[in-house]
């Protein structure tokens, strides 16, 4: 929504990544003078492109961000879905780990082109205008004064009534607010490093099948493959460092694939597997958590800025893209005043983007050892069958996160829930009687409600009701939870399908 009261107020988005471009369309359909700063040259006519190279998983959130501009279309069109997990054992048997109902899906995406997509979108608006080539070096957003390097290298002081830090996991917005008094900051480079492989097109078709994302999970480490549109897959081996180390030459690397990933061979090919694994050395991966956002109605971060994750549950990007849209509707919510917009949006986004932080952690755990479990196998068909069952009281935890707006930290909270009804599979009538409602997430369709209406929808438009939900004081802790309220009976009657649950789950497990 474009407003006068943005018009000649200058915003200046230093990083034109993802999350910058992105926060630059939004800004400039508001009628700010948006400047974007990029470091890099323009990787529309630069012959290599620099940076992260990890393929992109497009799920809700980020969809709602880009629908919220007009390029959901547009860019979906370039992504291939994917469906399930393709497990690829250590035997070369393969089983497929649907991630939700036959109508939900995620979108293996270029960096690249996704990035090249949203910088046109950026100099289609008048009011907008990207800097190549331009790095900061000095930032004093009390004064609205920042000093950029650009190609000359020569100094020059740019004014603006707003900083947006969207400059990435090593932000030098982020560094000069960590010199102010209150602000936290936290970093944890894991043991774990990635590097790039390449399965290409095998007669002008995909080697594997294309609508999964591939995992070969061998414990300590992993591989994974997403499909391209070129009918290529993009691999990254996840492994630690003492690892990589142990493989210095090609014998050692041909061994330790024949040993790890014999099916991978004859699909990368020796000569292309060689090529590229001693192309670059392992990259790193961090996590960076701070707080607050925002310093008083002059700056604000974003996206890997604010909040860097590991990208273990395909949400780094998307937890960028619903940022600025957060702020949008924020932006809305207080009619475009800065000094009222950018503390509510620390105070409510920062749990969010702390619980993803977290569960990305997690997830790298149960990518790489936990799908080879026959019990977690056991309890995906446990949440699936009560989630067709009770679609309103129990949602997995991946369907919460990758297609809903459920926010995270609720979503992790439920979860936790859910995981001790299941372990108990009943709930006693000491903790039914100190139960109280609280509101749940009123995250919808694109559209985050901040006045309060009750609603939640998922992806296929269907309402979760009732619009409360129950918050049990559980006797071994009292964590939150998600029942809905209604009867006893309703309850007991919803138990007892558990409790089936459980005993056709066994039995499929045992006849498999």
């Amino acid at each position: 929504m474009a407003s006068s009261d943005t018009q000649g107020k200058r915003v200046a988005v230093i990083g034109g990544g993802l999350v910058g471009a992105l926060n630059a369309c939004f800004l400039a359909k508001r009628n700010f003078q948006v400047d974007v700063y990029e470091a890099r040259e323009d990787i529309r006519v630069a012959k290599s492109a620099r940076g992260r190279s990890i393929n992109l998983a497009l799920s809700y959130r980020g969809r709602q961000a880009l629908k919220a501009i007009g390029l959901e279309d547009q860019i979906v069109s370039k992504g291939v879905p994917m469906k399930a997990r393709m497990i690829h054992s250590l035997s070369g048997k393969k089983s497929a780990i649907p991630y939700g109902n036959k109508s939900q899906y995620i979108l293996s995406i270029s960096r690249e082109n996704l990035n090249k997509d949203l910088l046109t979108a950026v100099e289609s608006y008048a009011n907008a205008k990207v800097h190549f080539g331009h790095k900061l070096s000095k930032c004093i957003p009390e004064e609205g004064v920042l000093t950029v390097l650009g190609p000359d290298k020569v100094p020059r002081d740019v004014t603006c009534d707003l900083v947006v830090g969207c400059d990435g996991a090593y932000s030098t917005v982020r560094a000069h607010l960590m010199k102010k008094p209150r602000f936290d900051y936290t970093q944890q480079y894991i043991p774990h490093g990635y590097m790039e492989l390449t399965i290409p097109p095998k007669n002008g078709e995909y080697a594997m099948e294309p609508n999964c994302l591939h995992i070969w999970p061998r414990n300590a480490y992993m591989m994974i493959a997403l499909p391209n549109m070129d009918k290529s897959f993009t691999c990254t081996l996840f492994m630690p460092f003492e690892e990589f180390e142990r493989l210095p030459t090609r014998s050692d690397v041909l061994d330790f694939f024949q040993k790890n990933f014999p099916d991978a061979i004859p699909l990368m090919g020796e000569q292309a597997l060689m090529r590229d694994f001693f192309l670059l050395p392992a990259q790193p991966m961090i996590s960076v958590k701070c707080s607050p956002f925002h310093l008083k109605s002059h700056c604000v971060l974003m996206g890997d800025a604010a909040h860097a994750i590991v990208p273990f549950f395909g949400q780094g990007m998307n937890a960028g893209f619903e940022d600025c849209l957060v702020f949008d509707e924020l932006m809305d919510k207080f009619n475009n005043n800065l000094s009222m917009c950018l503390p509510e949006f620390s105070r409510f986004r920062i749990p969010d983007d702390h619980a993803i932080s977290d569960l990305s952690m997690y997830n790298y755990i149960e990518m790489r050892a936990h799908v080879n479990s026959r019990w977690f196998l056991f309890q995906k068909l446990l949440d699936k069958f009560l989630h067709a069952i009770m679609p309103s009281t129990f949602i997995p935890l991946y369907t919460m996160v990758a297609f809903t707006r459920i926010r995270y930290h609720e979503a992790v909270l439920r979860w936790h829930w859910q995981k001790k009804v299941e372990k108990k599979k009943t709930i006693e009538k000491h903790d039914l009687l100190k139960c109280h409602t609280v509101s749940w997430p009123h995250l919808c369709q694109g559209n985050m409600d901040m006045t309060g209406q009750r609603h939640a929808y998922l992806p296929d438009k269907t309402c979760l009701e009732p619009t409360e939900y129950t918050a049990h004081t559980l006797r071994d802790g009292g964590g939150v939870g998600g029942a809905w309220q209604g009867s006893k009976e309703k309850l007991k009657r919803k138990l007892g399908l558990i409790f089936l649950s459980f005993l056709l789950c066994i039995s499929y497990m045992i006849r498999s």
